[in-house]
């Protein structure tokens, strides 16, 4: 019974190895690539031979301590994984404790067994073939009579088990030609010698077949979990981008709309405002990240307004106070021109005597707090409850603080009729200056 326990725990060893590797960010670097290079394929060697060979020489320090020795496993495991170069050199590495130990055989033995992972690896129609692998024979075989389209995929999942179950028939063959006190290093324990029967002999090709599926399959988690970690990550760039593509329009288009009111009234002006549009829409087309200095964005504000006073006049003006330790922390791009242009559309442009904007900036902690307020018409009660929910500018910015930052973020708004409009913002400090980021 000891015996069998101790394949048990062979099992338990394997899986606490495969976990501790996943949790390395460098191995799951190596987990996602499917193609490699010679210097990638040598770097995931080292990784794996490093690991399999301290199990080798935890059994050959402690004879008796047979549950600890995956050379095998990990030799045909770097096969899989790597290919033939790097199943060769791991089998190689890994067999080094047990040469210097004189057992002369086992390098030719591993290393031949990481030569077979690696064929085993090519001949997958699809490399995720190798990660859909079960060691269940019977789901093989029922898949093979039910996906009628997925012939060579169930014919290779066979054929993995087979590839498995021949490595541990080679190992059990080379105990006829190795010396007698080596024998136990590839059959059964000698404490078995009354209990080798064909049921224990089952038993140690099955837990061979799982010592080599069960890493594959934790790690196979970890690539899924990477793979949602980057789909993410992709989704939310393309919901920023498909917020920004929905600002820029919207700034341009009112833009132009100020500049085709003035063409025939103010030539000059208009002129004057189509050059102050091109300095603000280069800015635009350099930037390209979600983020960027509020030093960045306040200068962006003042292009801005430049433009908004040509046409307005001295009736627009604009107020700036900004804490010094604020300028560069990190805000999302083009997050306050929105606020600014619905100051002016919807607060200051209805005004007969116009009105002033107001920027505040001011860091609480780990926080930074902005306020964007106007002196203007106000909004309605009714209006200012579907206000973050309703049009580009206001729910736009919402909508990206939502994705950028989740619940870590606050937006709100007041608003008196007659009175003006505060849209107050707080979110986390990101990075103290921009070259934090690079």
């Amino acid at each position: 019974m000891e015996s069998y326990f101790s394949l048990l725990v062979k099992l338990g060893v394997v899986a606490s190895i495969a976990s501790i590797l996943a949790r390395s960010s460098h191995f799951k670097s190596m987990l996602m690539r499917e193609n490699r290079t010679l210097n990638q394929r040598l770097a995931l060697s080292s990784v794996l031979s490093l690991v399999f060979a301290v199990s080798v020489a935890l059994r050959v320090a402690r004879s008796t301590y047979y549950a600890a020795d995956l050379g095998l496993e990990g030799s045909l495991l770097a096969g899989i994984l790597g290919g033939y170069v790097t199943g060769l050199v791991s089998g190689i590495l890994i067999s080094i404790p047990a040469m210097f130990h004189h057992e002369h055989l086992s390098m030719p033995l591993l290393a031949g067994v990481g030569v077979l992972g690696g064929l085993l690896r090519d001949l997958a129609s699809d490399p995720e073939d190798i990660w859909r692998f079960s060691p269940f024979p019977d789901l093989n075989i029922v898949r093979f009579f039910k996906e009628s389209r997925n012939y060579r995929r169930t014919a290779f999942h066979l054929l993995f088990s087979a590839g498995i179950l021949f490595a541990e028939f080679l190992r059990q063959q080379l105990s006829r030609f190795s010396p007698p006190g080596q024998r136990e290093i590839f059959f059964l324990p000698d404490d078995w010698g009354q209990e080798t029967t064909p049921f224990s002999i089952a038993l140690l090709y099955i837990t061979t077949l799982f010592a080599v599926t069960i890493p594959l399959k934790i790690w196979n988690n970890t690539r899924n979990e990477k793979k949602l970690e980057e789909q993410s990550r992709l989704l939310v760039e393309a919901r920023l981008a498909a917020l920004a593509s929905q600002i820029n329009p919207h700034f341009l288009f009112n833009t132009l709309n100020s500049v085709s009111s003035l063409i025939r009234t103010d030539p000059n002006q208009a002129r004057a405002m189509v050059v102050k549009l091109s300095k603000v829409l280069r800015r635009l087309l350099r930037k390209h990240e979600n983020f960027s200095a509020l030093r960045e964005e306040l200068s962006f504000i003042e292009d801005y307004l430049s433009i908004e006073v040509i046409r307005f006049g001295e009736k627009l003006r604009f107020e700036k106070d900004v804490a010094e330790d604020t300028l560069d922390m990190l805000v999302p791009s083009m997050l306050l021109q929105p606020l600014v242009e619905n100051s002016i559309k919807h607060g200051l442009s209805n005004k007969v005597e116009g009105g002033t904007i107001r920027i505040h900036g001011r860091r609480t902690e780990s926080r930074l707090h902005l306020l964007v307020e106007d002196d203007g018409v106000g909004i309605p009660e009714a209006k200012l409850a579907t206000l973050l929910d309703r049009g580009i500018g206001v729910s736009n910015v919402n909508e990206r603080l939502k994705v950028l930052f989740g619940s870590e973020y606050r937006m709100w708004i007041e608003s008196q009729p007659g009175k003006g409009t505060r849209i107050q913002i707080e979110v986390p400090e990101l990075q103290s200056t921009l070259a934090a980021v690079s």
